[in-house]
């Protein structure tokens, strides 16, 4: 997709496995399990779904999915097929490798958004993915992570950041921002403190007027109903009133939504009506290349 002086494409690192009713919150099991039909577990599939963005000479990468450091207990119970993770092949399938990325947005720390960004490395622990490539969080995640509280404590792993800071390869933001051109930073604190969504803006031609990558904010496009959000939110209310607002400017300015866990969808319009929002026509993005 083009958007700008970028091109946008959808990078599907793999898939993993939560339970629905964590994943719905309060929306009553009958209405969400006819939308996502769970295992013998309770657990529903969801993706892993990353954003490559290429253009104004650099090769940015929004969160790098589970990745490949999992015991065989952990894997199942979260349903990894740790040999199936392939964020790296996908890059390569788009002609990229990963000493050529040149930036990383994590939207969080949080294991399935910022997995990928470190290997196991020979010898035992962890290195980083992207050695060449600046990775930028918000700097109240990262606080987030080493203090966490008792619902996230499972959720961030040292694995995942301490080798970037190692590494000096962290940059801290404070804050929305306008990260490079055309490539706008957005905040959230209703799932975890400091999530920060990437909006690429659009120009007059392209299909829509930005493509917002909405982390867990809208994970699926099952989750743009602004009741239906997960049981992991630590603020419900706060995540509710955030994702009114986005909705409301992705309508208003023609934003389509990009969803990092929607088994089947990578992005779609937004669709505005008496009765609230919900997800629109599906967009499509061009082959790899």
């Amino acid at each position: 997709m083009k958007l700008g002086s970028y091109n946008v494409h959808p990078i599907l690192t793999g898939f993993f496995a939560l339970d629905g009713g964590a994943m719905f919150g309060v929306v009553p099991h009958p209405v969400w399990s006819k939308k996502h039909p769970p295992d013998e577990l309770g657990r529903i599939r969801l993706a892993l779904r990353a954003m490559l963005i290429r253009g104004e000479d650099r090769i940015i990468l929004v969160d790098t999915g589970v990745g490949r450091k999992w015991s065989d207990k952990l894997a199942a119970r979260y349903g990894i097929d740790v040999g199936a993770q392939r964020l790296e092949q996908e890059l390569v399938n788009y002609g990229v490798s990963p000493d050529e990325v040149t930036d990383v947005i994590l939207t969080h720390l949080h294991f399935d958004h910022a997995g990928g960004v470190t290997n196991p490395a020979e010898g035992g622990g962890a290195c980083p993915t992207f050695p060449n490539a600046r990775h930028y969080l918000q700097s109240r995640n990262l606080e987030a992570a080493q203090n966490p509280n008792g619902r996230e404590r499972a959720s961030y792993l040292e694995e995942n950041f301490v080798p970037l800071e190692q590494a000096g390869l962290l940059t801290f933001l404070d804050g929305p921002c306008e990260l490079f051109p055309g490539v706008e930073l957005l905040m959230s604190d209703g799932h975890t403190t400091g999530q920060q969504l990437v909006l690429v803006r659009g120009e007059d031609g392209d299909d829509v007027g930005g493509l917002l990558y909405c982390g867990d904010v809208i994970p699926t496009r099952s989750h743009v109903p602004v009741a239906w959000h997960m049981g992991y939110d630590v603020r419900p209310l706060m995540i509710m009133d955030e994702k009114e607002h986005l909705l409301e400017r992705a309508s208003r300015e023609n934003w389509g939504l990009f969803y990092e866990h929607d088994p089947d969808v990578s992005a779609t319009q937004v669709c505005s009506t008496e009765r609230g929002y919900s997800a629109g026509v599906e967009l499509m993005f061009s082959a790899k290349g």
